[in-house]
C-alpha cells in the first residue's frame, strides 16, 4: 500500500511526500480548467492550456489551506496518511458568550447581528477562514471583532483607496481609538496594530514588512485568484491566522480551492435572501429589458460589443431610463471611452433633475470620496461610473435604482454590482436594478449572457421581470 506523509513548510506551503506515481495522481486531481478558457487569446494562441494546477510536481508543493482535501484524496483510494500535527492557524474554542463580551470589551455602539457572532466564532475556531458573506451583510464588523480578539500586529488588504478610507472610518465608528496605519499612494507607513492597505501598495513593501504580521485579512477575496496577490499571501509565510471575506465565488471549483488553499474552509455567513427576509437589507426588484435591434449579421464578441455602445437609439433608451426614475441611480458601464464618456455627454446634455457625477479608473479617490458624502446627502442623483470602479468596495447607502448600461456573464460583477444598492436607509425598502440585454435576431453573445444572469438570479432567490422594446 503506498503512503502519504505531509510535511509543514510554513504557515503558506506543505510538501506532500510520495512516490512519483501517486505525485502524478495528486498532480492530475488538483488541476483545473478554469471557465472560458477557450475564449482566452493565451489559450486561443496555445502560449497556455487553460488549466490551473494546485499541485507542483516539480516541488511536491501545495497550498497548506488544502491539508483536507489531500487527506480525503488518499483515504478514498487507501493510501496511508500522515497528516500535520502541529496547529495551522491559531485555533480558539469559545466556550462563552461571545455577543456580550464583545459589547462589553469593546464598547460597540449597537449589538452584533447573530450571524455576524456565528462567523467570528468559526474563524477562531479553526484559526484560518474564508467567510462567504454578501454586501450589506456587515462584513467589516466582523473583520474588527476579530481583529480586537486577536490583538495582534494585523493588515488588511482591501482592492482600492477608497476602501482604506471606508474601513479606517468603520473601525473608528465602532470604538477603536487607536492610530490606524493606511497604506496607499502618497501615505506614510507607520507602525501600529492594524494596517489597512491597498493590494497595489503592499505588493511593493519590503519583504521584512510583508512577514512581520500575526493576522491578514483579505478583503473582497475573490480577487486573491490574480497573480499578484497570490503572491503576496505566499510571502506572508509566517503569518499563521488568515482570513478571507468575500460577497460571492465564481461558482467554480477551482476559484474556490485557490481561496480555501489561501485562507481556509469556506464559511457561509448569510445569504442575501435570508437578510431580505429579516429586513435587514433592502428588497430588490429586477426588470430585465431585452432591446430588439433590427436583424444584423453575426458578429464576433467585440464586434458585438462595440456595435452596443456605440448604437445611438441604445444610449438614448439608457438616457431616458435614467431620467424617468425616482431616487439616486449608479449607472455602470464597461468601457470608458467607447461607452463612459458617450453617455456621459449625453446625460449632461439633458435635465437629469439631480447631480450628475462620473467616476472611473482616473477619478482620484479623494474626489470619489466626496461624490460618496454627496450622494448620501442627496434624493436624485446619477452616478455614471465604470464596474471597475463601484461594482467593488463602494458602500453608498442611498442608492435607490442601479442600471447595467454594459452587459456581462461575471457572476461576482454582477452580484457584487448588485450589492450596491442593497443598504437600507431610512425611507428605502427596496432598490430596483434594470439589467439591458439585446436581441440582435440572431445567438448573439449579450442575449445568452442574460440567460447566465437570470440563472444567478434564480440562485439567489432574486425576483425579476422580463420586458421587451423595440429599437426600430
Amino acid at each position: 500500500m503506498s503512503s502519504v506523509r505531509v510535511e509543514k513548510i510554513n504557515e503558506a506551503f506543505m510538501k506532500v511526500h510520495c512516490d512519483d506515481g501517486l505525485a502524478r495522481d495528486l498532480y492530475d486531481f488538483f488541476s483545473f480548467t478554469v471557465p472560458n478558457a477557450k475564449f482566452m487569446p493565451s489559450v486561443k494562441n496555445r502560449y497556455w492550456d487553460g488549466k490551473v494546477r494546485l499541485f507542483s510536481l516539480k516541488t511536491n508543493r501545495i497550498y497548506i489551506g488544502l491539508l483536507p482535501y489531500v487527506d480525503t484524496f488518499c483515504r478514498e483510494r487507501g493510501y496511508d496518511f500522515e497528516g500535520i500535527t502541529d496547529v495551522i492557524g491559531e485555533k480558539t474554542d469559545i466556550k462563552f458568550d461571545l455577543k456580550k463580551y464583545c459589547m462589553k470589551e469593546y464598547k460597540l455602539p449597537f449589538e452584533p447581528r447573530d450571524y455576524q457572532i456565528e462567523a467570528v466564532e468559526s474563524t477562531l475556531k479553526y484559526g484560518r477562514q474564508l467567510l462567504l458573506s454578501p454586501t450589506a451583510s456587515g462584513k467589516s464588523l466582523i473583520i474588527y471583532m476579530l481583529l480586537r480578539w486577536y490583538g495582534k500586529k494585523s493588515v488588511v488588504i482591501v482592492p482600492t483607496t477608497s476602501l482604506v478610507e471606508q474601513m479606517t472610518k468603520d473601525f473608528q465608528e465602532y470604538g477603536y481609538d487607536k492610530d490606524i496605519c493606511k497604506i496607499y499612494s502618497g501615505q506614510p507607513v507607520f507602525d501600529s496594530e492594524i494596517t489597512i492597505t491597498t493590494w497595489q501598495s503592499f505588493s511593493k513593501a519590503p519583504k521584512d514588512v510583508m512577514q512581520s504580521f500575526d493576522v491578514v485579512v483579505g478583503d473582497e477575496a475573490h480577487l486573491f485568484k490574480a497573480t499578484t496577490l497570490k503572491g503576496i499571501l505566499e510571502k506572508m509565510k509566517d503569518t499563521a491566522i488568515r482570513i478571507g471575506t468575500t460577497g460571492t465565488l465564481d461558482g467554480s471549483e477551482v476559484h474556490r480551492l485557490q481561496l480555501e488553499g489561501l485562507f481556509g474552509p469556506v464559511k457561509k455567513v448569510v445569504s442575501s435572501k435570508e437578510l431580505m427576509d429579516k429586513g435587514t437589507i433592502a428588497n430588490i426588484d429586477i426588470d430585465c429589458i431585452i432591446l430588439k435591434h433590427e436583424k444584423c449579421h453575426t458578429m464576433s464578441y467585440q464586434e458585438e460589443m462595440d456595435y452596443l455602445v456605440s448604437n445611438e437609439k441604445r444610449n438614448h433608451f439608457i438616457v431616458n431610463l435614467v431620467k424617468s426614475l425616482k431616487g439616486n441611480t449608479l449607472v455602470l458601464f464597461q468601457y470608458v471611452e467607447k461607452h463612459g464618456e458617450v453617455l456621459y455627454d449625453m446625460m449632461s446634455n439633458t435635465d437629469m433633475g439631480g447631480n450628475l457625477h462620473y467616476v472611473y479608473g482616473g477619478t482620484d479617490t479623494e474626489d470619489r470620496e466626496v461624490v460618496r458624502e454627496i450622494v448620501e446627502k442627496n434624493k436624485e442623483d446619477t452616478i455614471l461610473a465604470s464596474y471597475g470602479t463601484f461594482s467593488t468596495g463602494v458602500n453608498i447607502k442611498k442608492i435607490d435604482n442601479i442600471v447595467f448600461a454594459s452587459p456581462s456573464k461575471s457572476r461576482i460583477r454582477n452580484l457584487q454590482s448588485i450589492g450596491r444598492g442593497l443598504r437600507k436607509t431610512e425611507g428605502k425598502e427596496n432598490m430596483r436594478l434594470f439589467d439591458i440585454a439585446d436581441d440582435l435576431q440572431y445567438e448573439n453573445y449579450t442575449l445568452n449572457h442574460l440567460k447566465e444572469r437570470i440563472n444567478i438570479y434564480n440562485e439567489e432567490n432574486f425576483p425579476y421581470n422580463i420586458k421587451q422594446f423595440d429599437l426600430k
